[in-house]
């Protein structure tokens, strides 16, 4: 079957707003085994919105349609849907009823203008929402079965999740097709040399897709398999992935979609070691990272932003002919840094940076994208100086996190950790 996503609304049309839904309701569509053809996106506007809704219809098996169910003047969706199905608009009652009870559990009145949302396409099949006002409702129209979700997020998801995809799976019934996604995440390679190093891939493989998803600063092999026999499917995806992680060796860091903080976290967890941070050019990313994985309390004990040097001396312990001699931006002080974080917080490991984030501070010996990374362990410590090539901020300081969390995950491998799981 051939499916087609449209999402509505002026904000999406004109950029101010970005298009996540349709990326999401595109995975996941792939993943059941449905291909997506063609993404349309089309303002408020209710003629354009009902003659692109009736080009889909003669033209798609399945469409999948985000946005324009709410209670405003310009959420012309459900008109133009009624228009395009040559319908009326007729009241859902156990709709309005649940728009009812939504704004009484939470204290509120409901205005008249929310009533608008319980007008459903006569003959179409509702979509309940537990999570907001608007219902999603789903309707055939020409060749092509319609759903209609909401367009945010939080909402659209847990309707597709819940209604939606369970419905399209039982009209795919004995034709669909299975779909396997293998997702190999990268740290240390740029998306071209990636590419090369996997390009044998399609002559070794040809039964599998091969696509590179480039995630700033971390690249993401993805392996598609398409077939109706799943065993089959995973045996292939399982050759392919031993492949393509041979290639890329020790720059791989996951088999999945997990976060490079989560990976250093679980290693963290699994030997039962701590860390601590102490940052300058960073400015608390890597704690924030670290911290944003759910159970980090368990081995992140310390953060300190030291940005000035007094605050490296007074607060890390840094010694002030280090300073002098050799400068904050230095393989000496990092080093200094990370040994005075992991004896503040107490931890198996102290990681820190002190680098040139720019876009302006940077000199002839230490260009901006120069960073310098301590990394102290039981068993002493080290820095390490780097240069990325990028002279906007917020990428170089992304990039230096990741290179500190890389170094981390590097030595808690070095301990016998696995470097990624399955």
């Amino acid at each position: 079957m051939i499916a087609e996503i449209l999402a509505t609304g002026d904000e999406i049309r004109s950029g101010a707003l970005v298009d996540s839904n349709s990326a999401h309701i595109a995975r996941a569509l792939e993943e059941a085994g449905v291909f997506v053809q063609r993404h349309v996106c089309v303002g408020d506007d209710m003629e354009m919105l009902a003659q692109i809704l009736t080009d889909m219809g003669a033209r798609a098996d399945i469409a999948v349609v985000t946005g324009g169910l709410g209670p405003t003047l310009d959420d012309l969706t459900a008109e133009a849907v009624a228009r395009a199905a040559g319908v009326e608009l007729a009241l859902d009652q156990t709709a309005l009823d649940a728009i009812e009870a939504f704004f009484e559990k939470r204290g509120r009145t409901m205005t008249a203008s929310n009533r608008k949302q319980a007008f459903l396409p006569a003959g179409s099949e509702r979509l309940d929402n537990p999570y907001g006002t608007a219902p999603g409702f789903r309707l055939k129209i020409g060749r092509c079965t319609f759903f209609f979700m909401p367009g945010v997020p939080f909402e659209m998801t847990r309707m597709l999740d819940q209604q939606v995809l369970p419905r399209i799976e039982r009209l795919l019934g004995g034709n669909r097709l299975m779909c396997r996604v293998q997702t190999i995440s990268t740290f240390g390679l740029t998306e071209s040399a990636t590419g090369e190093r996997v390009a044998e891939l399609a002559q070794r493989f040809p039964d599998l897709q091969l696509g590179l998803r480039a995630k700033f600063p971390e690249i993401q092999v993805k392996l598609y398999a398409r077939g109706r026999d799943g065993d089959h499917l995973q045996r292939i995806l399982t050759d392919a992935t031993d492949w393509v992680t041979a290639q890329l060796g020790d720059k791989v860091f996951a088999l999945d979609e997990s976060s490079m903080e989560a990976v250093v976290g679980r290693l963290l967890t699994e030997q039962d070691a701590t860390v601590a941070a102490a940052e300058s050019c960073t400015g608390g990313l890597i704690s924030h990272l670290l911290t944003n994985v759910a159970g980090s309390s368990r081995y992140f004990l310390f953060s300190g932003v030291t940005y000035a040097n007094r605050a490296k001396i007074d607060l890390l312990g840094v010694l002030p002919e280090t300073l002098e001699r050799f400068g904050a931006v230095s393989e000496e002080t990092a080093r200094e840094m990370a040994m005075g974080a992991r004896r503040a917080g107490g931890a198996t490991f102290g990681i820190a940076t002190s680098g040139i984030a720019g876009p302006d501070g940077g000199t002839a010996d230490k260009p901006v994208g120069t960073v310098c990374i301590g990394l102290a362990t039981p068993e002493g410590a080290a820095g390490r100086r780097f240069y990325f090539p990028f002279g906007e901020r917020s990428r170089n300081k992304t990039i230096f996190a990741m290179t500190a969390l890389e170094l981390l995950r590097r030595e808690l491998i070095g301990r016998g950790a696995q470097p990624f799981e399955r």
